[in-house]
């Protein structure tokens, strides 16, 4: 049995160090992750995804039960969780070639995703456009306060998401975010191969030649995590409840820590004390 990871170092009630040779005070630029990460708008991405995958795997007739093929969709769109979604719809389609289906093409599947999700989110967006909910209760806990205290600092700040393009902008600037990412916002394209979290990361370490400790990269998702480490730079992870409850969400948190999360919290609610010790600010 793979022994688990303890954390070096517990600050404050709920920021967990992993890495002692972590090296601090050195960050100019941050990438973040959007959903999960600051944006709570598309909780329950997860199930509805995973019901259509069931659905379209369960017309081929293959004869599995369907406990063996909610395990099959789940790792597989877990695993590609914190891309484009539109790989998620090449694995379902080679799923459904696999068990002698005939598939669909990936952006239909992706055009019907998008549909059955909007069923499940529109509401918020709506209540969020019309002012009948505040942007804070669709926003991580402290969200705004994490990213003021960077701009404070002078960090240029960069988010980039699976999520459409569009639909990212629109929705960061529905919980009053844009103004923070003066790096740009960026999100999935239907040419899927112009835009990743890792073509965004290196092309930051080139053009401003950053050394590894010079970025920071947050995020609630095994892929971002796993960019930020391959680039060198810090790994800041969150493990959060999507419901908006407080605590860890400890499926997240073994996966974050699977990939080499340098750091880890639930949430930014101690987003000052986060803060200060990355920047190596204490005393």
């Amino acid at each position: 049995m793979k022994m688990a990871r303890l954390p070096v170092v517990i600050l404050g009630h709920r920021i967990e160090v992993y890495n002692s040779a972590l090296v601090r005070g050195e960050i100019r630029h941050a990438v973040f992750d959007f959903d999960g990460t600051l944006s709570l708008i598309r909780a329950g991405w997860q199930e509805v995804m995973l019901a259509q995958c069931i659905a379209e795997l369960e017309r081929t007739n293959s004869g599995e039960s369907h406990a063996a093929l909610h395990h099959l969709c789940l790792e597989f769109i877990t695993r590609l969780t914190g891309k484009q979604t539109i790989y998620q719809m090449f694995q379902l389609a080679a799923e459904v070639d696999k068990r002698g289906g005939t598939p669909q093409p990936a952006l239909e599947y992706k055009r019907q995703y998008l549909q059955l999700l909007h069923r499940r989110i529109g509401h918020r967006l709506d209540a969020l456009r019309q002012g009948r909910d505040p942007a804070c209760r669709y926003r991580v806990r402290g969200s705004l306060q994490l990213l003021e205290g960077l701009k404070r600092r002078g960090i240029v700040c960069y988010l980039a998401s699976g999520t459409d393009h569009e639909l990212v902008i629109d929705e960061a600037r529905l919980l009053g975010l844009s103004g923070y990412f003066t790096g740009g916002i960026f999100g999935a394209r239907d040419d899927y191969r112009s835009f990743s979290k890792k073509i965004l990361i290196d092309r930051l370490l080139a053009d401003h030649r950053l050394q590894g400790s010079q970025l920071a990269v947050f995020g609630d998702g095994y892929v971002e995590i796993e960019n930020g480490k391959q680039a060198g730079g810090l790994a800041i992870g969150a493990a959060t409840l999507e419901n908006g409850e407080d605590g860890w969400d400890n499926w997240k948190k073994a996966r974050l820590l699977e990939v080499g999360a340098d750091l880890l919290t639930p949430d930014w609610g101690e987003a000052e004390l986060l803060l200060t010790y990355l920047f190596a600010e204490e005393g």
